[in-house]
């Protein structure tokens, strides 16, 4: 490392002026303000680009810096949105901060009015309380906003027209087309937004085909939400050259063991391994050793280099149904770093030793080179203890199962949270037709590998600790006092008691869970003591796992598929000077790895549920005007939202559509009761509806009562009167509101 160069500012000297600078700041500014002479502006030159490539600044237009994930004092900016009350909202033309989100910025005019949709300005930065504003000082030549959507045709001849539908649920509007390029009606297109209200079009810049084409739902995904999808040359043949280096002589062999690696049938790459024995200690007579091997990374993808800033603007793999976009080139992810049945492979091992009663006593990491005996479907791997049968593996599969059940004993000790909500799971043929939408079963082989892999992680934590070593933990935090407030109001409408005053644990939430029983709305209860979860992330301050009732808690055992787990691999090899590619971040860059990977994770998450609810309305729109078994998911005063039984999807079932009776809207107890019949709707209960649309492009549903408009379903399990607790009532009306249009959409 340089020695530091006498009067050169330090890195966060130069952050806080930087951050404190009224104007843009260059180097010049930044010299000048901290009186550098000529030989000090030289190391300052080097520092800036040091700290570039650190992440910790970036250069604006005109080389002035800013704080990377900031914006700069003076930027240009796209006009991205005005809403109904007339604010107009931006973002950075320019945004190079890797897996940091763009940031939506509010624009304050001189004149109200004068921008609109897909102008550029030049503007003054600041960040408020409330997120970022900008002061609009020139604007510049236009540029359009992208929209990405499905040309519909209306009317023919000369007034025949075109109208851009966006994939959005929520979106309201459609834009008027001028100029449709190469594109047909029903095709999936890619657009520029230009004008301002009330006269927006777009025009298309991009075919992208058949929207129900296989391949094309993840697509809509992958451009609405910009994955990264495409890997740069240079990137690829980092990755060729990485992967052709030999696993070094340094590393334990391990191939004597038949490890196993059990996974999804259709998983595009093995992360993960496991084995146990007997263990031979006196000491721990009854208990066992395990070894969880899991792909050594860290080896291939080394701190600095081009395949580690695309792992990390990536944040981890994005999978969908038909495809998966992964956090690094396929000739590692799914070729040298993955686990394959009786190849040479590096691993990074975690070697446990367990009590009798599921407790680690110990573990130690190593570098390791394994040989897997076999890759097993979750199915298969089941299937086969249920049977009895060794699958030419000795006594290995029974060793695991017999392992996990203390394992499984200590998981039970500690009572994590217990939610079994089903999984929705999407198969399709070679040609990537969908066959089948379906709850995936949960198996005895899956809490197997879960609990095996959270053994790995905890020590994975606790190694690094012992050291002092920086962790990136997985942290989830107990549920706020206003959600539990709220969850309290919303069990109070099925008579199911539930006190504020007492310290709340996972296993409180299984104790209601326990009293409910196999009621209808159990289902709903689960989904909503989720909702009363905070949501996990990643950060270097250990703030523990509620949910998995656990103190320490870091990522490990996913290295192929998310860059937490790297992090960690890293450290540890730094850690326990276990060879090359070893690093241990300071804990302000962990700080910031944390908040963009958690960001990313989101992002992926997103993804994957709007493309599986567009598979899902692509299945049942062969169905559409059948009657569909429903449950209530959600109710509003505009109608209530349910999902059908066994397959999934949400969908609108609106108030107008069944008749011309009041209906009373009860917040508190989220209900729906009929003036004159008396009939209710509520949360968790279960009726037929006629599915009246399935948009596979939105992935959104719309119901009708089987009896057509204007009819009522039949509700059962009726659960009594709204507004128990007090809550505030509305008053709505069956039939059309002036503000609705023939589709259900708001007018704008």
């Amino acid at each position: 490392m340089a020695k530091p160069v006498p009067g050169l500012p330090t890195r966060d000297q130069i952050l806080d002026f930087i951050a404190a600078s009224d104007t843009p700041a260059g180097k010049r500014e930044i010299a000048r303000a901290f009186g550098l002479t000529a030989q000090q502006k030289i190391a300052l030159k080097a520092l800036l680009k040091d700290m570039a490539d650190e992440g910790l600044i970036d250069s604006a237009p005109g080389r002035a810096f800013h704080k990377m994930g900031g914006l700069p004092k003076v930027t240009v900016l796209k006009i991205v949105d005005v809403d109904d009350g007339g604010n107009v909202w931006a973002q950075p033309e320019r945004w190079e901060a890797d897996g940091v989100p763009i940031p939506r910025i509010r624009v304050r005019e001189r004149k109200r009015g004068a921008l609109g949709i897909g102008q550029r300005v030049l503007a003054r930065t600041e960040e408020t309380g409330n997120g970022w504003t900008a002061h609009s000082m020139k604007v510049l030549a236009p540029a359009s906003e992208q929209i990405l959507g499905v040309l519909r045709e209306e009317g023919s001849g000369p007034l025949k027209r075109y109208w851009l539908t966006g994939v959005e649920k929520k979106e309201r509007r459609e834009f008027p087309v001028s100029d449709t390029g190469d594109a047909q009606a029903g095709d999936l297109v890619l657009c520029e937004i230009a004008g301002r209200p009330p006269r927006i079009t777009v025009r298309v810049v991009q075919r992208l085909g058949d929207p129900f084409a296989p391949r094309s739902f993840s697509l809509i995904a992958i451009h609405k939400l910009g994955i990264p999808d495409v890997f740069s040359e240079d990137t690829l043949d980092e990755a060729r050259r990485s992967a052709a280096q030999a696993l070094g002589e340094d590393r334990e062999d391990l191939r004597h063991l038949p490890i196993v690696a059990i996974d999804p049938a259709d998983a595009r790459d093995h992360d993960d391994a496991v084995w146990a024995a007997p263990d031979d200690d006196p000491a721990n007579e009854g208990g066992w050793q395990a070894v969880v091997a899991i792909a050594d990374v860290s080896f291939y993808v080394r701190p600095g280099s081009d395949l580690d800033r695309e792992a990390r603007r990536r944040g981890n793999s994005v999978y969908f149904p038909d495809r998966v976009v992964p956090m690094l080139p396929e000739i590692l992810s799914a070729d040298v770093c993955s686990l394959k049945e009786g190849e040479d492979r590096a691993a990074l091992a975690c070697h446990l030793r367990i009590s009798p009663a599921g407790v680690l006593l110990s573990w130690r990491f190593s570098r390791a080179v394994v040989r897997i005996a076999a890759n097993l479907a979750y199915e298969d791997a089941q299937a086969a203890i249920d049977q009895k049968q060794d699958l030419g593996l000795g006594h290995g599969l029974q060793n695991l199962w017999s392992c996990w059940r203390a394992l499984a004993k200590a998981r039970d000790a500690r009572e994590p949270l217990d939610l079994d909500l089903p999984e929705r799971r999407v198969v399709l043929d070679e040609k990537g037709r969908i066959l089948s939408v379906a709850p995936r079963e949960r198996l005895d082989a899956h809490r197997l590998i879960e609990d095996y892999m959270i053994a790995a992680n905890v020590a994975a934590a606790k190694a690094l600790e012992a050291k002092k070593a920086p962790v990136m933990y997985r942290v989830h935090q107990a549920p706020s006092r206003e959600k539990l407030v709220a969850l309290k109001d919303y069990l109070d409408t099925f008579d199911v008691p539930f006190a504020l005053g007492q310290v709340v644990k996972p296993a409180t939430f299984n104790r209601i869970l326990d009293r409910i029983g196999d009621a209808d709305f159990r289902p709903q209860v689960m989904e909503q003591v989720l909702r009363t979860q905070t949501q996990a992330y990643y950060a270097p301050a250990n703030h523990g796992h509620f949910g998995l009732s656990l103190g320490s808690y870091a990522h490990f055992t996913s290295p192929i598929r998310r860059y937490a787990d790297l992090v960690v691999h890293r450290v540890l090899v730094a850690a326990y000077a276990l060879g090359p590619g070893g690093l241990a971040p300071a804990d302000d860059e962990m700080e910031r790895i944390g908040e963009n990977i958690s960001q990313l994770e989101r992002r992926a998450m997103e993804a994957e549920r709007d493309t599986i609810d567009r598979y899902v309305a692509a299945f049942l729109s062969e169905r559409v005007g059948d009657e569909v078994e429903v449950r209530i998911t959600g109710v509003q005063n505009y109608g209530f939202f349910a999902t059908v039984e066994g397959i999934g999807g949400d969908g609108l079932m609106p108030v107008r559509d069944l008749g011309g009776e009041y209906f009373r809207f009860d917040e508190a107890g989220r209900t729906l009761t009929g003036e004159d019949s008396g009939d209710q709707y509520a949360l968790g209960q279960r009726l037929r509806l006629r599915l009246a649309e399935a948009n596979p492009v939105s992935g959104a549903l719309r119901f009708e009562p089987p009896g057509g408009l204007g009819a009522a379903p039949s509700p059962r399990g009726h659960r009594g009167g709204g507004g128990k607790n007090g809550g505030p009532r509305r008053i709505v009306k069956r039939g059309r509101p002036a503000n609705i249009r023939h589709d259900g959409k708001k007018r704008r």
